[in-house]
C-alpha cells in the first residue's frame, strides 16, 4: 500500500495504491459525500487480479477543497491529470454516484485511457435542479448535520440502517467529515450535469450496476445508461444507492466477473 498526495494546478488530490505493481490498474472513484474509504470492503476481493488506485474527488476526504462549483468535466480532467502524474497510460475505471458520473465523462472524451467501465448507482442527468438547490441551502445554513439522516436514508434501505449499524456508522461518518464547500461545489456539478445524449459515444466494455432500492439514482437511470452504451451489460442489485455496501457480496461478484 502506498498512500500521497499530487499537485494537480488548482488542486491536490489524495490517492491510494493497494496490491500488485504489476496487475492492471482499476481506479475507484467515491460518490458524492464520501471519501476513498467507501471502497474498504473491495479491497481484498479486488487486489487479487488488479492494482488499485484509489483516490479522493476533489472537494472531498483528505484532497483539497478548491472554490467552486466544480463541473463533471473538470472532474474528469482531475483523473486524467492524476494518471499523467502517475504515468498509467491506460486503466480500467470503476465510479459509484458522482464517480459513475465522472466515468461516463472519461469514457466519452478519454477512450484512449479508459479499457473497461464500471457505472454504479449512477444517472447522467439528475434533475429537478430545485432538489439540489435546496440542499446546497441547507448545507450552507447548517453544515453537513443538517442533511446527514436525510441522506443515510437514501444510501441504506430502512432494513440495513437497523440491522448494520456497524456498517452505517462508517459511512455516516464519511459524511460529517467532508467540507460543506466541497460538498456544495460537488452538488452544483451533479446539478448541472447533463450527459444523456453524449453517452452514446461509449465503445468499451461498460458494466451498469443499479440498486433495486435506490431513490437517489433509481433502476431506471441505469436502464437508460445500459440502452445508451452499446457494449454494455446490466445488473441489479438488491440494494439502495451505496450498493457495494449494502450488497457487498453480490456488487464485488458482479464487478469482479465482469473484469476478470
Amino acid at each position: 500500500m502506498t498512500a500521497d498526495h499530487v499537485d494537480l494546478g488548482d488542486t491536490r488530490l489524495h490517492y491510494r495504491f493497494d496490491g500488485p505493481a504489476d496487475a492492471p490498474v482499476l481506479v475507484l472513484s467515491n460518490s458524492l459525500g464520501t471519501s476513498l474509504a467507501m471502497w474498504n470492503a473491495q479491497v481484498a476481493a479486488l487486489t487479487r487480479s488488479h492494482r488499485l488506485l484509489r483516490y479522493d474527488t476533489r472537494g472531498h476526504g483528505a484532497s483539497a477543497v478548491p472554490p467552486g462549483p466544480y463541473t463533471i468535466e473538470r472532474l474528469g480532467r482531475d483523473v486524467l491529470a492524476l494518471l499523467d502524474a502517475l504515468q498509467l497510460p491506460r486503466v480500467r475505471f470503476c465510479g459509484l454516484s458522482l464517480g459513475g458520473m465522472t466515468g461516463m465523462w472519461l469514457g466519452v472524451h478519454a477512450p484512449a485511457r479508459v479499457e473497461r467501465l464500471v457505472l454504479c448507482n449512477t444517472a447522467a442527468h439528475m434533475a429537478p435542479a430545485d432538489l439540489w438547490n435546496t440542499r446546497i441551502a441547507k448545507v450552507r445554513s447548517g453544515g453537513m448535520a443538517a442533511i446527514v439522516d436525510g441522506v443515510l436514508e437514501r444510501w441504506f434501505t430502512a432494513d440495513f440502517r437497523a440491522q448494520h449499524a456497524d456498517r452505517v456508522a462508517p459511512a455516516r461518518r464519511m459524511l460529517l467529515e467532508t467540507s460543506p464547500d466541497g460538498y456544495i461545489a460537488a452538488c452544483e456539478a451533479v446539478r448541472d450535469m447533463d450527459q444523456r445524449d453524449a453517452i452514446a459515444a461509449i465503445d468499451c466494455p461498460t458494466l451498469v450496476v443499479a440498486g433495486s432500492h435506490d431513490l437517489a439514482t433509481p433502476p431506471a437511470d441505469g436502464r437508460f445508461v445500459a440502452e445508451r452504451i452499446r457494449r454494455s451489460r446490466y445488473v441489479e442489485l438488491p440494494a439502495a444507492h451505496l450498493s457495494n455496501i449494502e450488497a457487498e457480496a453480490g456488487f464485488t461478484s458482479a464487478v469482479t466477473g465482469f473484469l476478470d
